[in-house]
């Protein structure tokens, strides 16, 4: 009989508790990046050094504890992506007054439990067989193997987020300098906008996205508010009635600009969004069949065979049994939303969720795999689900019904969670394959961290909805979250049921992700280094240019820091130093993220948003070029191996 050799102790107490609080707090934190910011990054590697950092108090601790420890917390960060790109939505359509405690758990916790189901099959095939890089499982796989002085590590990690969150706290609590540094000018009829936005955390998301990702962010910036915009202006504003009434009454370029970008150039991105994700899943037809058949195989034709804990995944039959149990709340959960809502209707929403679920789940994991979580089409495949669900509503429902776009909405949001979860849970499993875990193990500690974390969803986007607002400026929060992913969602929505979607700037921003797409593949078959996923214009596109400016910014720092290492002699020490830079930007990250978080709660007790507020700015946002520029040289300097050896 073949030997198993027995792996030390996962599945411990202390690093299931650890795992928990983690998910819960990673996911406040990215939740709050997500809503603001746009975008979202892995809590992989913070998790990781926390855990090592945490575990090594124990008298007893192993890898494979930290190991478990990341992939809960990891899971929780990746649900909050899929429901803050989404279930904002509902707010900013006022079908919700808030957000509804068991419909957020109902949604995010099912969604998520399906896009770690939907993944077990491809495990083996993706991982094993193929071997797909899954850059970020394999960068967490290292700092779990060296574990060399965790407590430096986390001492990183702490002092960033404490400056993260002090910076946090002077501009938006204490009112010490404007958040957003920006100017306009009109050139003739044409608007031009110019700004960059006061944040630690953002200069954090472009370090580590990398140089190519933040270029190409920046580039849809450009392209939307430095061409689309100032053309708008110039020769097709009148096309836009309510635009030129604005413009005739004199404002200021700036504000011109903002209701431009909101009103029409920000569908571009809608119509990049939708390509980059039917383009996804097209390119990967084959490779996903092979993969799925790949899977199913390894549970027929491993019956007799006595597997290592390292091969052990949760049985098929289980798998399937526990989608299937899924699907029975879901379907009742579509049926529960209005009268209108038939059997016929509410199946029919059950069948596109599973279908589009499974689809993108595994478009989501193959996508891990080749360029990492970073740049995974979860925008897109979400904007494709929901214009498709729109389309079969209105058919089934017709245009007059009142409650299609929430029922579309909540179809993306259930797809969006699964593939959230798909793309970065495995990377856990790449991670622990290469530390040597057992498969069902972490798998079912993603299952706790998905739950951990849909349990505090609620709350916390409560808590950010009263205090700041989010998606459109009202009176009480004039500069709210912007939520765009979600607010995009809501227009393309209501825009299918209301026949008023700007279709000929969704179709240019097709025109434009075609192009990209074009870009892209020119450059694979060059063998460039460099490539240009559409997903990362088209964020560019949809998001503000002040936010999209500091993640150019960040990753400007990230690659003159990566020059320096290549010149040090000592590999050891330039890996080391790039964990630190890893670790710098993650704490300022999460350090804001908890302090907007924090700031919060008396903000909603008093009512009053400005109760923590000792001055009005009245320097404007020069304090806040110099701290944040003190941060950029201390995240610069901490990368390339200039505070300490």
């Amino acid at each position: 009989m073949q030997e198993v050799t027995v792996p030390p102790p996962q599945l411990t107490i202390k690093a299931i508790v650890l795992g928990v609080l983690l998910a819960a707090l990673l996911a406040g934190a990215n939740a709050y990046l997500g809503l603001f910011a746009g975008m979202t990054v892995s809590a992989s590697i913070p998790a990781a050094v926390i855990s090592m950092g945490v575990l090594s108090l124990f008298r007893r601790s192993n890898i494979l504890e930290n190991n478990i420890v990341q992939t809960g917390a990891s899971a929780g960060e990746s649900l909050a992506a899929g429901v803050i790109f989404t279930l904002p939505a509902l707010v900013i359509m006022n079908y919700w007054p808030a957000f509804d405690y068991g419909w957020v758990l109902v949604i995010a916790g099912l969604g998520g439990l399906l896009g770690v189901l939907f993944t077990i099959p491809l495990r083996r095939s993706l991982i094993v067989e193929e071997g797909l890089t899954f850059p970020e499982g394999i960068a967490t796989a290292e700092v779990l193997r060296v574990g060399e002085n965790p407590k430096r590590g986390l001492g990183y990690l702490m002092g960033a987020a404490l400056a993260g969150g002090l910076t946090k706290l002077a501009e938006t609590g204490l009112g010490l300098w404007n958040s957003v540094a920006q100017t306009g000018a009109y050139m003739g009829k044409a608007a031009v906008y110019g700004g960059a936005n006061l944040s630690p955390a953002l200069l954090s998301v472009g370090y580590i996205v990398g140089i190519n990702i933040a270029g190409l962010v920046f580039a849809g910036g450009v392209i939307a508010w430095c061409l689309a915009i100032p053309l708008y202006s110039a020769f097709f504003l009148e096309a836009h009635p309510e635009l030129a009434a604005l413009a005739a009454k004199g404002v200021s370029a700036v504000d011109l600009a903002y209701a431009i970008w909101s009103a029409e150039v920000r569908y571009l991105g809608v119509g990049a969004m939708l390509v980059g994700g039917l383009w996804a899943l097209f390119s990967m037809r084959r490779s996903l069949v092979t993969a799925l058949q790949g899977g199913l195989r390894q549970y027929t034709g491993h019956r007799d065979k006595v597997l290592s804990p390292a091969e052990r995944d949760t049985p098929m039959k289980w798998v399937l049994q526990g989608i299937l149990l899924l699907l029975v709340p879901l379907f009742f959960l579509y049926h529960s939303i209005h009268s209108q809502v038939t059997l016929g209707i509410s199946l029919t929403m059950t069948l596109v969720m599973v279908i589009a679920g499974f689809l993108f789940a595994s478009v989501a994991a193959y996508m891990a795999g080749l360029v990492g979580s970073s740049n995974n089409p979860i925008s897109g495949v979400t904007i494709a689900t929901i214009l498709f669900s729109s389309l079969a509503l209105l058919w089934l429902m017709g245009s007059e019904t009142a409650i299609g776009p929430m029922a579309a909405i909540l179809i993306g949001a259930v797809v969006a969670c699964a593939a959230a979860i798909a793309g970065d849970n495995m990377q856990d499993l790449k991670a622990g394959y290469l530390v040597g875990a057992t498969p069902w193990k972490q798998q079912l500690m993603q299952g706790i961290g998905v739950l951990s974390s849909a349990l505090v969803m609620a709350p916390i986007l409560n808590l950010l909805l009263k205090a700041y607002g989010m998606g459109v400026p009202t009176p009480e929060h004039p500069n709210p979250l912007l939520a765009p992913q979600a607010t995009l969602m809501a227009s393309v929505a209501e825009g299918v049921f209301g026949a008023d979607l700007p279709w000929k700037m969704v179709g240019l921003g097709a025109l434009m992700g075609g192009a990209i797409i074009g870009m892209d593949s020119w450059l694979s078959a060059r063998g460039s280094s460099w490539r240009a996923p559409v997903l990362a214009v088209a964020v560019g596109v949809y998001l503000p240019l002040n936010l999209s400016v500091p993640i150019f910014i960040g990753g400007l720092i990230a690659k003159a820091a990566e020059r320096v290492r290549h010149r040090l002699g000592d590999p050891q020490h330039r890996e080391r130093h790039r964990r630190y830079g890893l670790l710098v930007a993650a704490g300022l990250i999460t350090g804001e993220a908890l302090a907007g978080i924090l700031m919060a709660i008396p903000i909603v007790i008093t009512g009053d948003r400005e109760v923590l507020a000792l001055a009005q700015a009245p320097w404007g946002g020069l304090p806040g070029l110099v701290v944040v520029g003190v941060i950029a040289w201390g995240l610069y300097r901490a990368a390339c191996g200039g505070l300490g050896k």
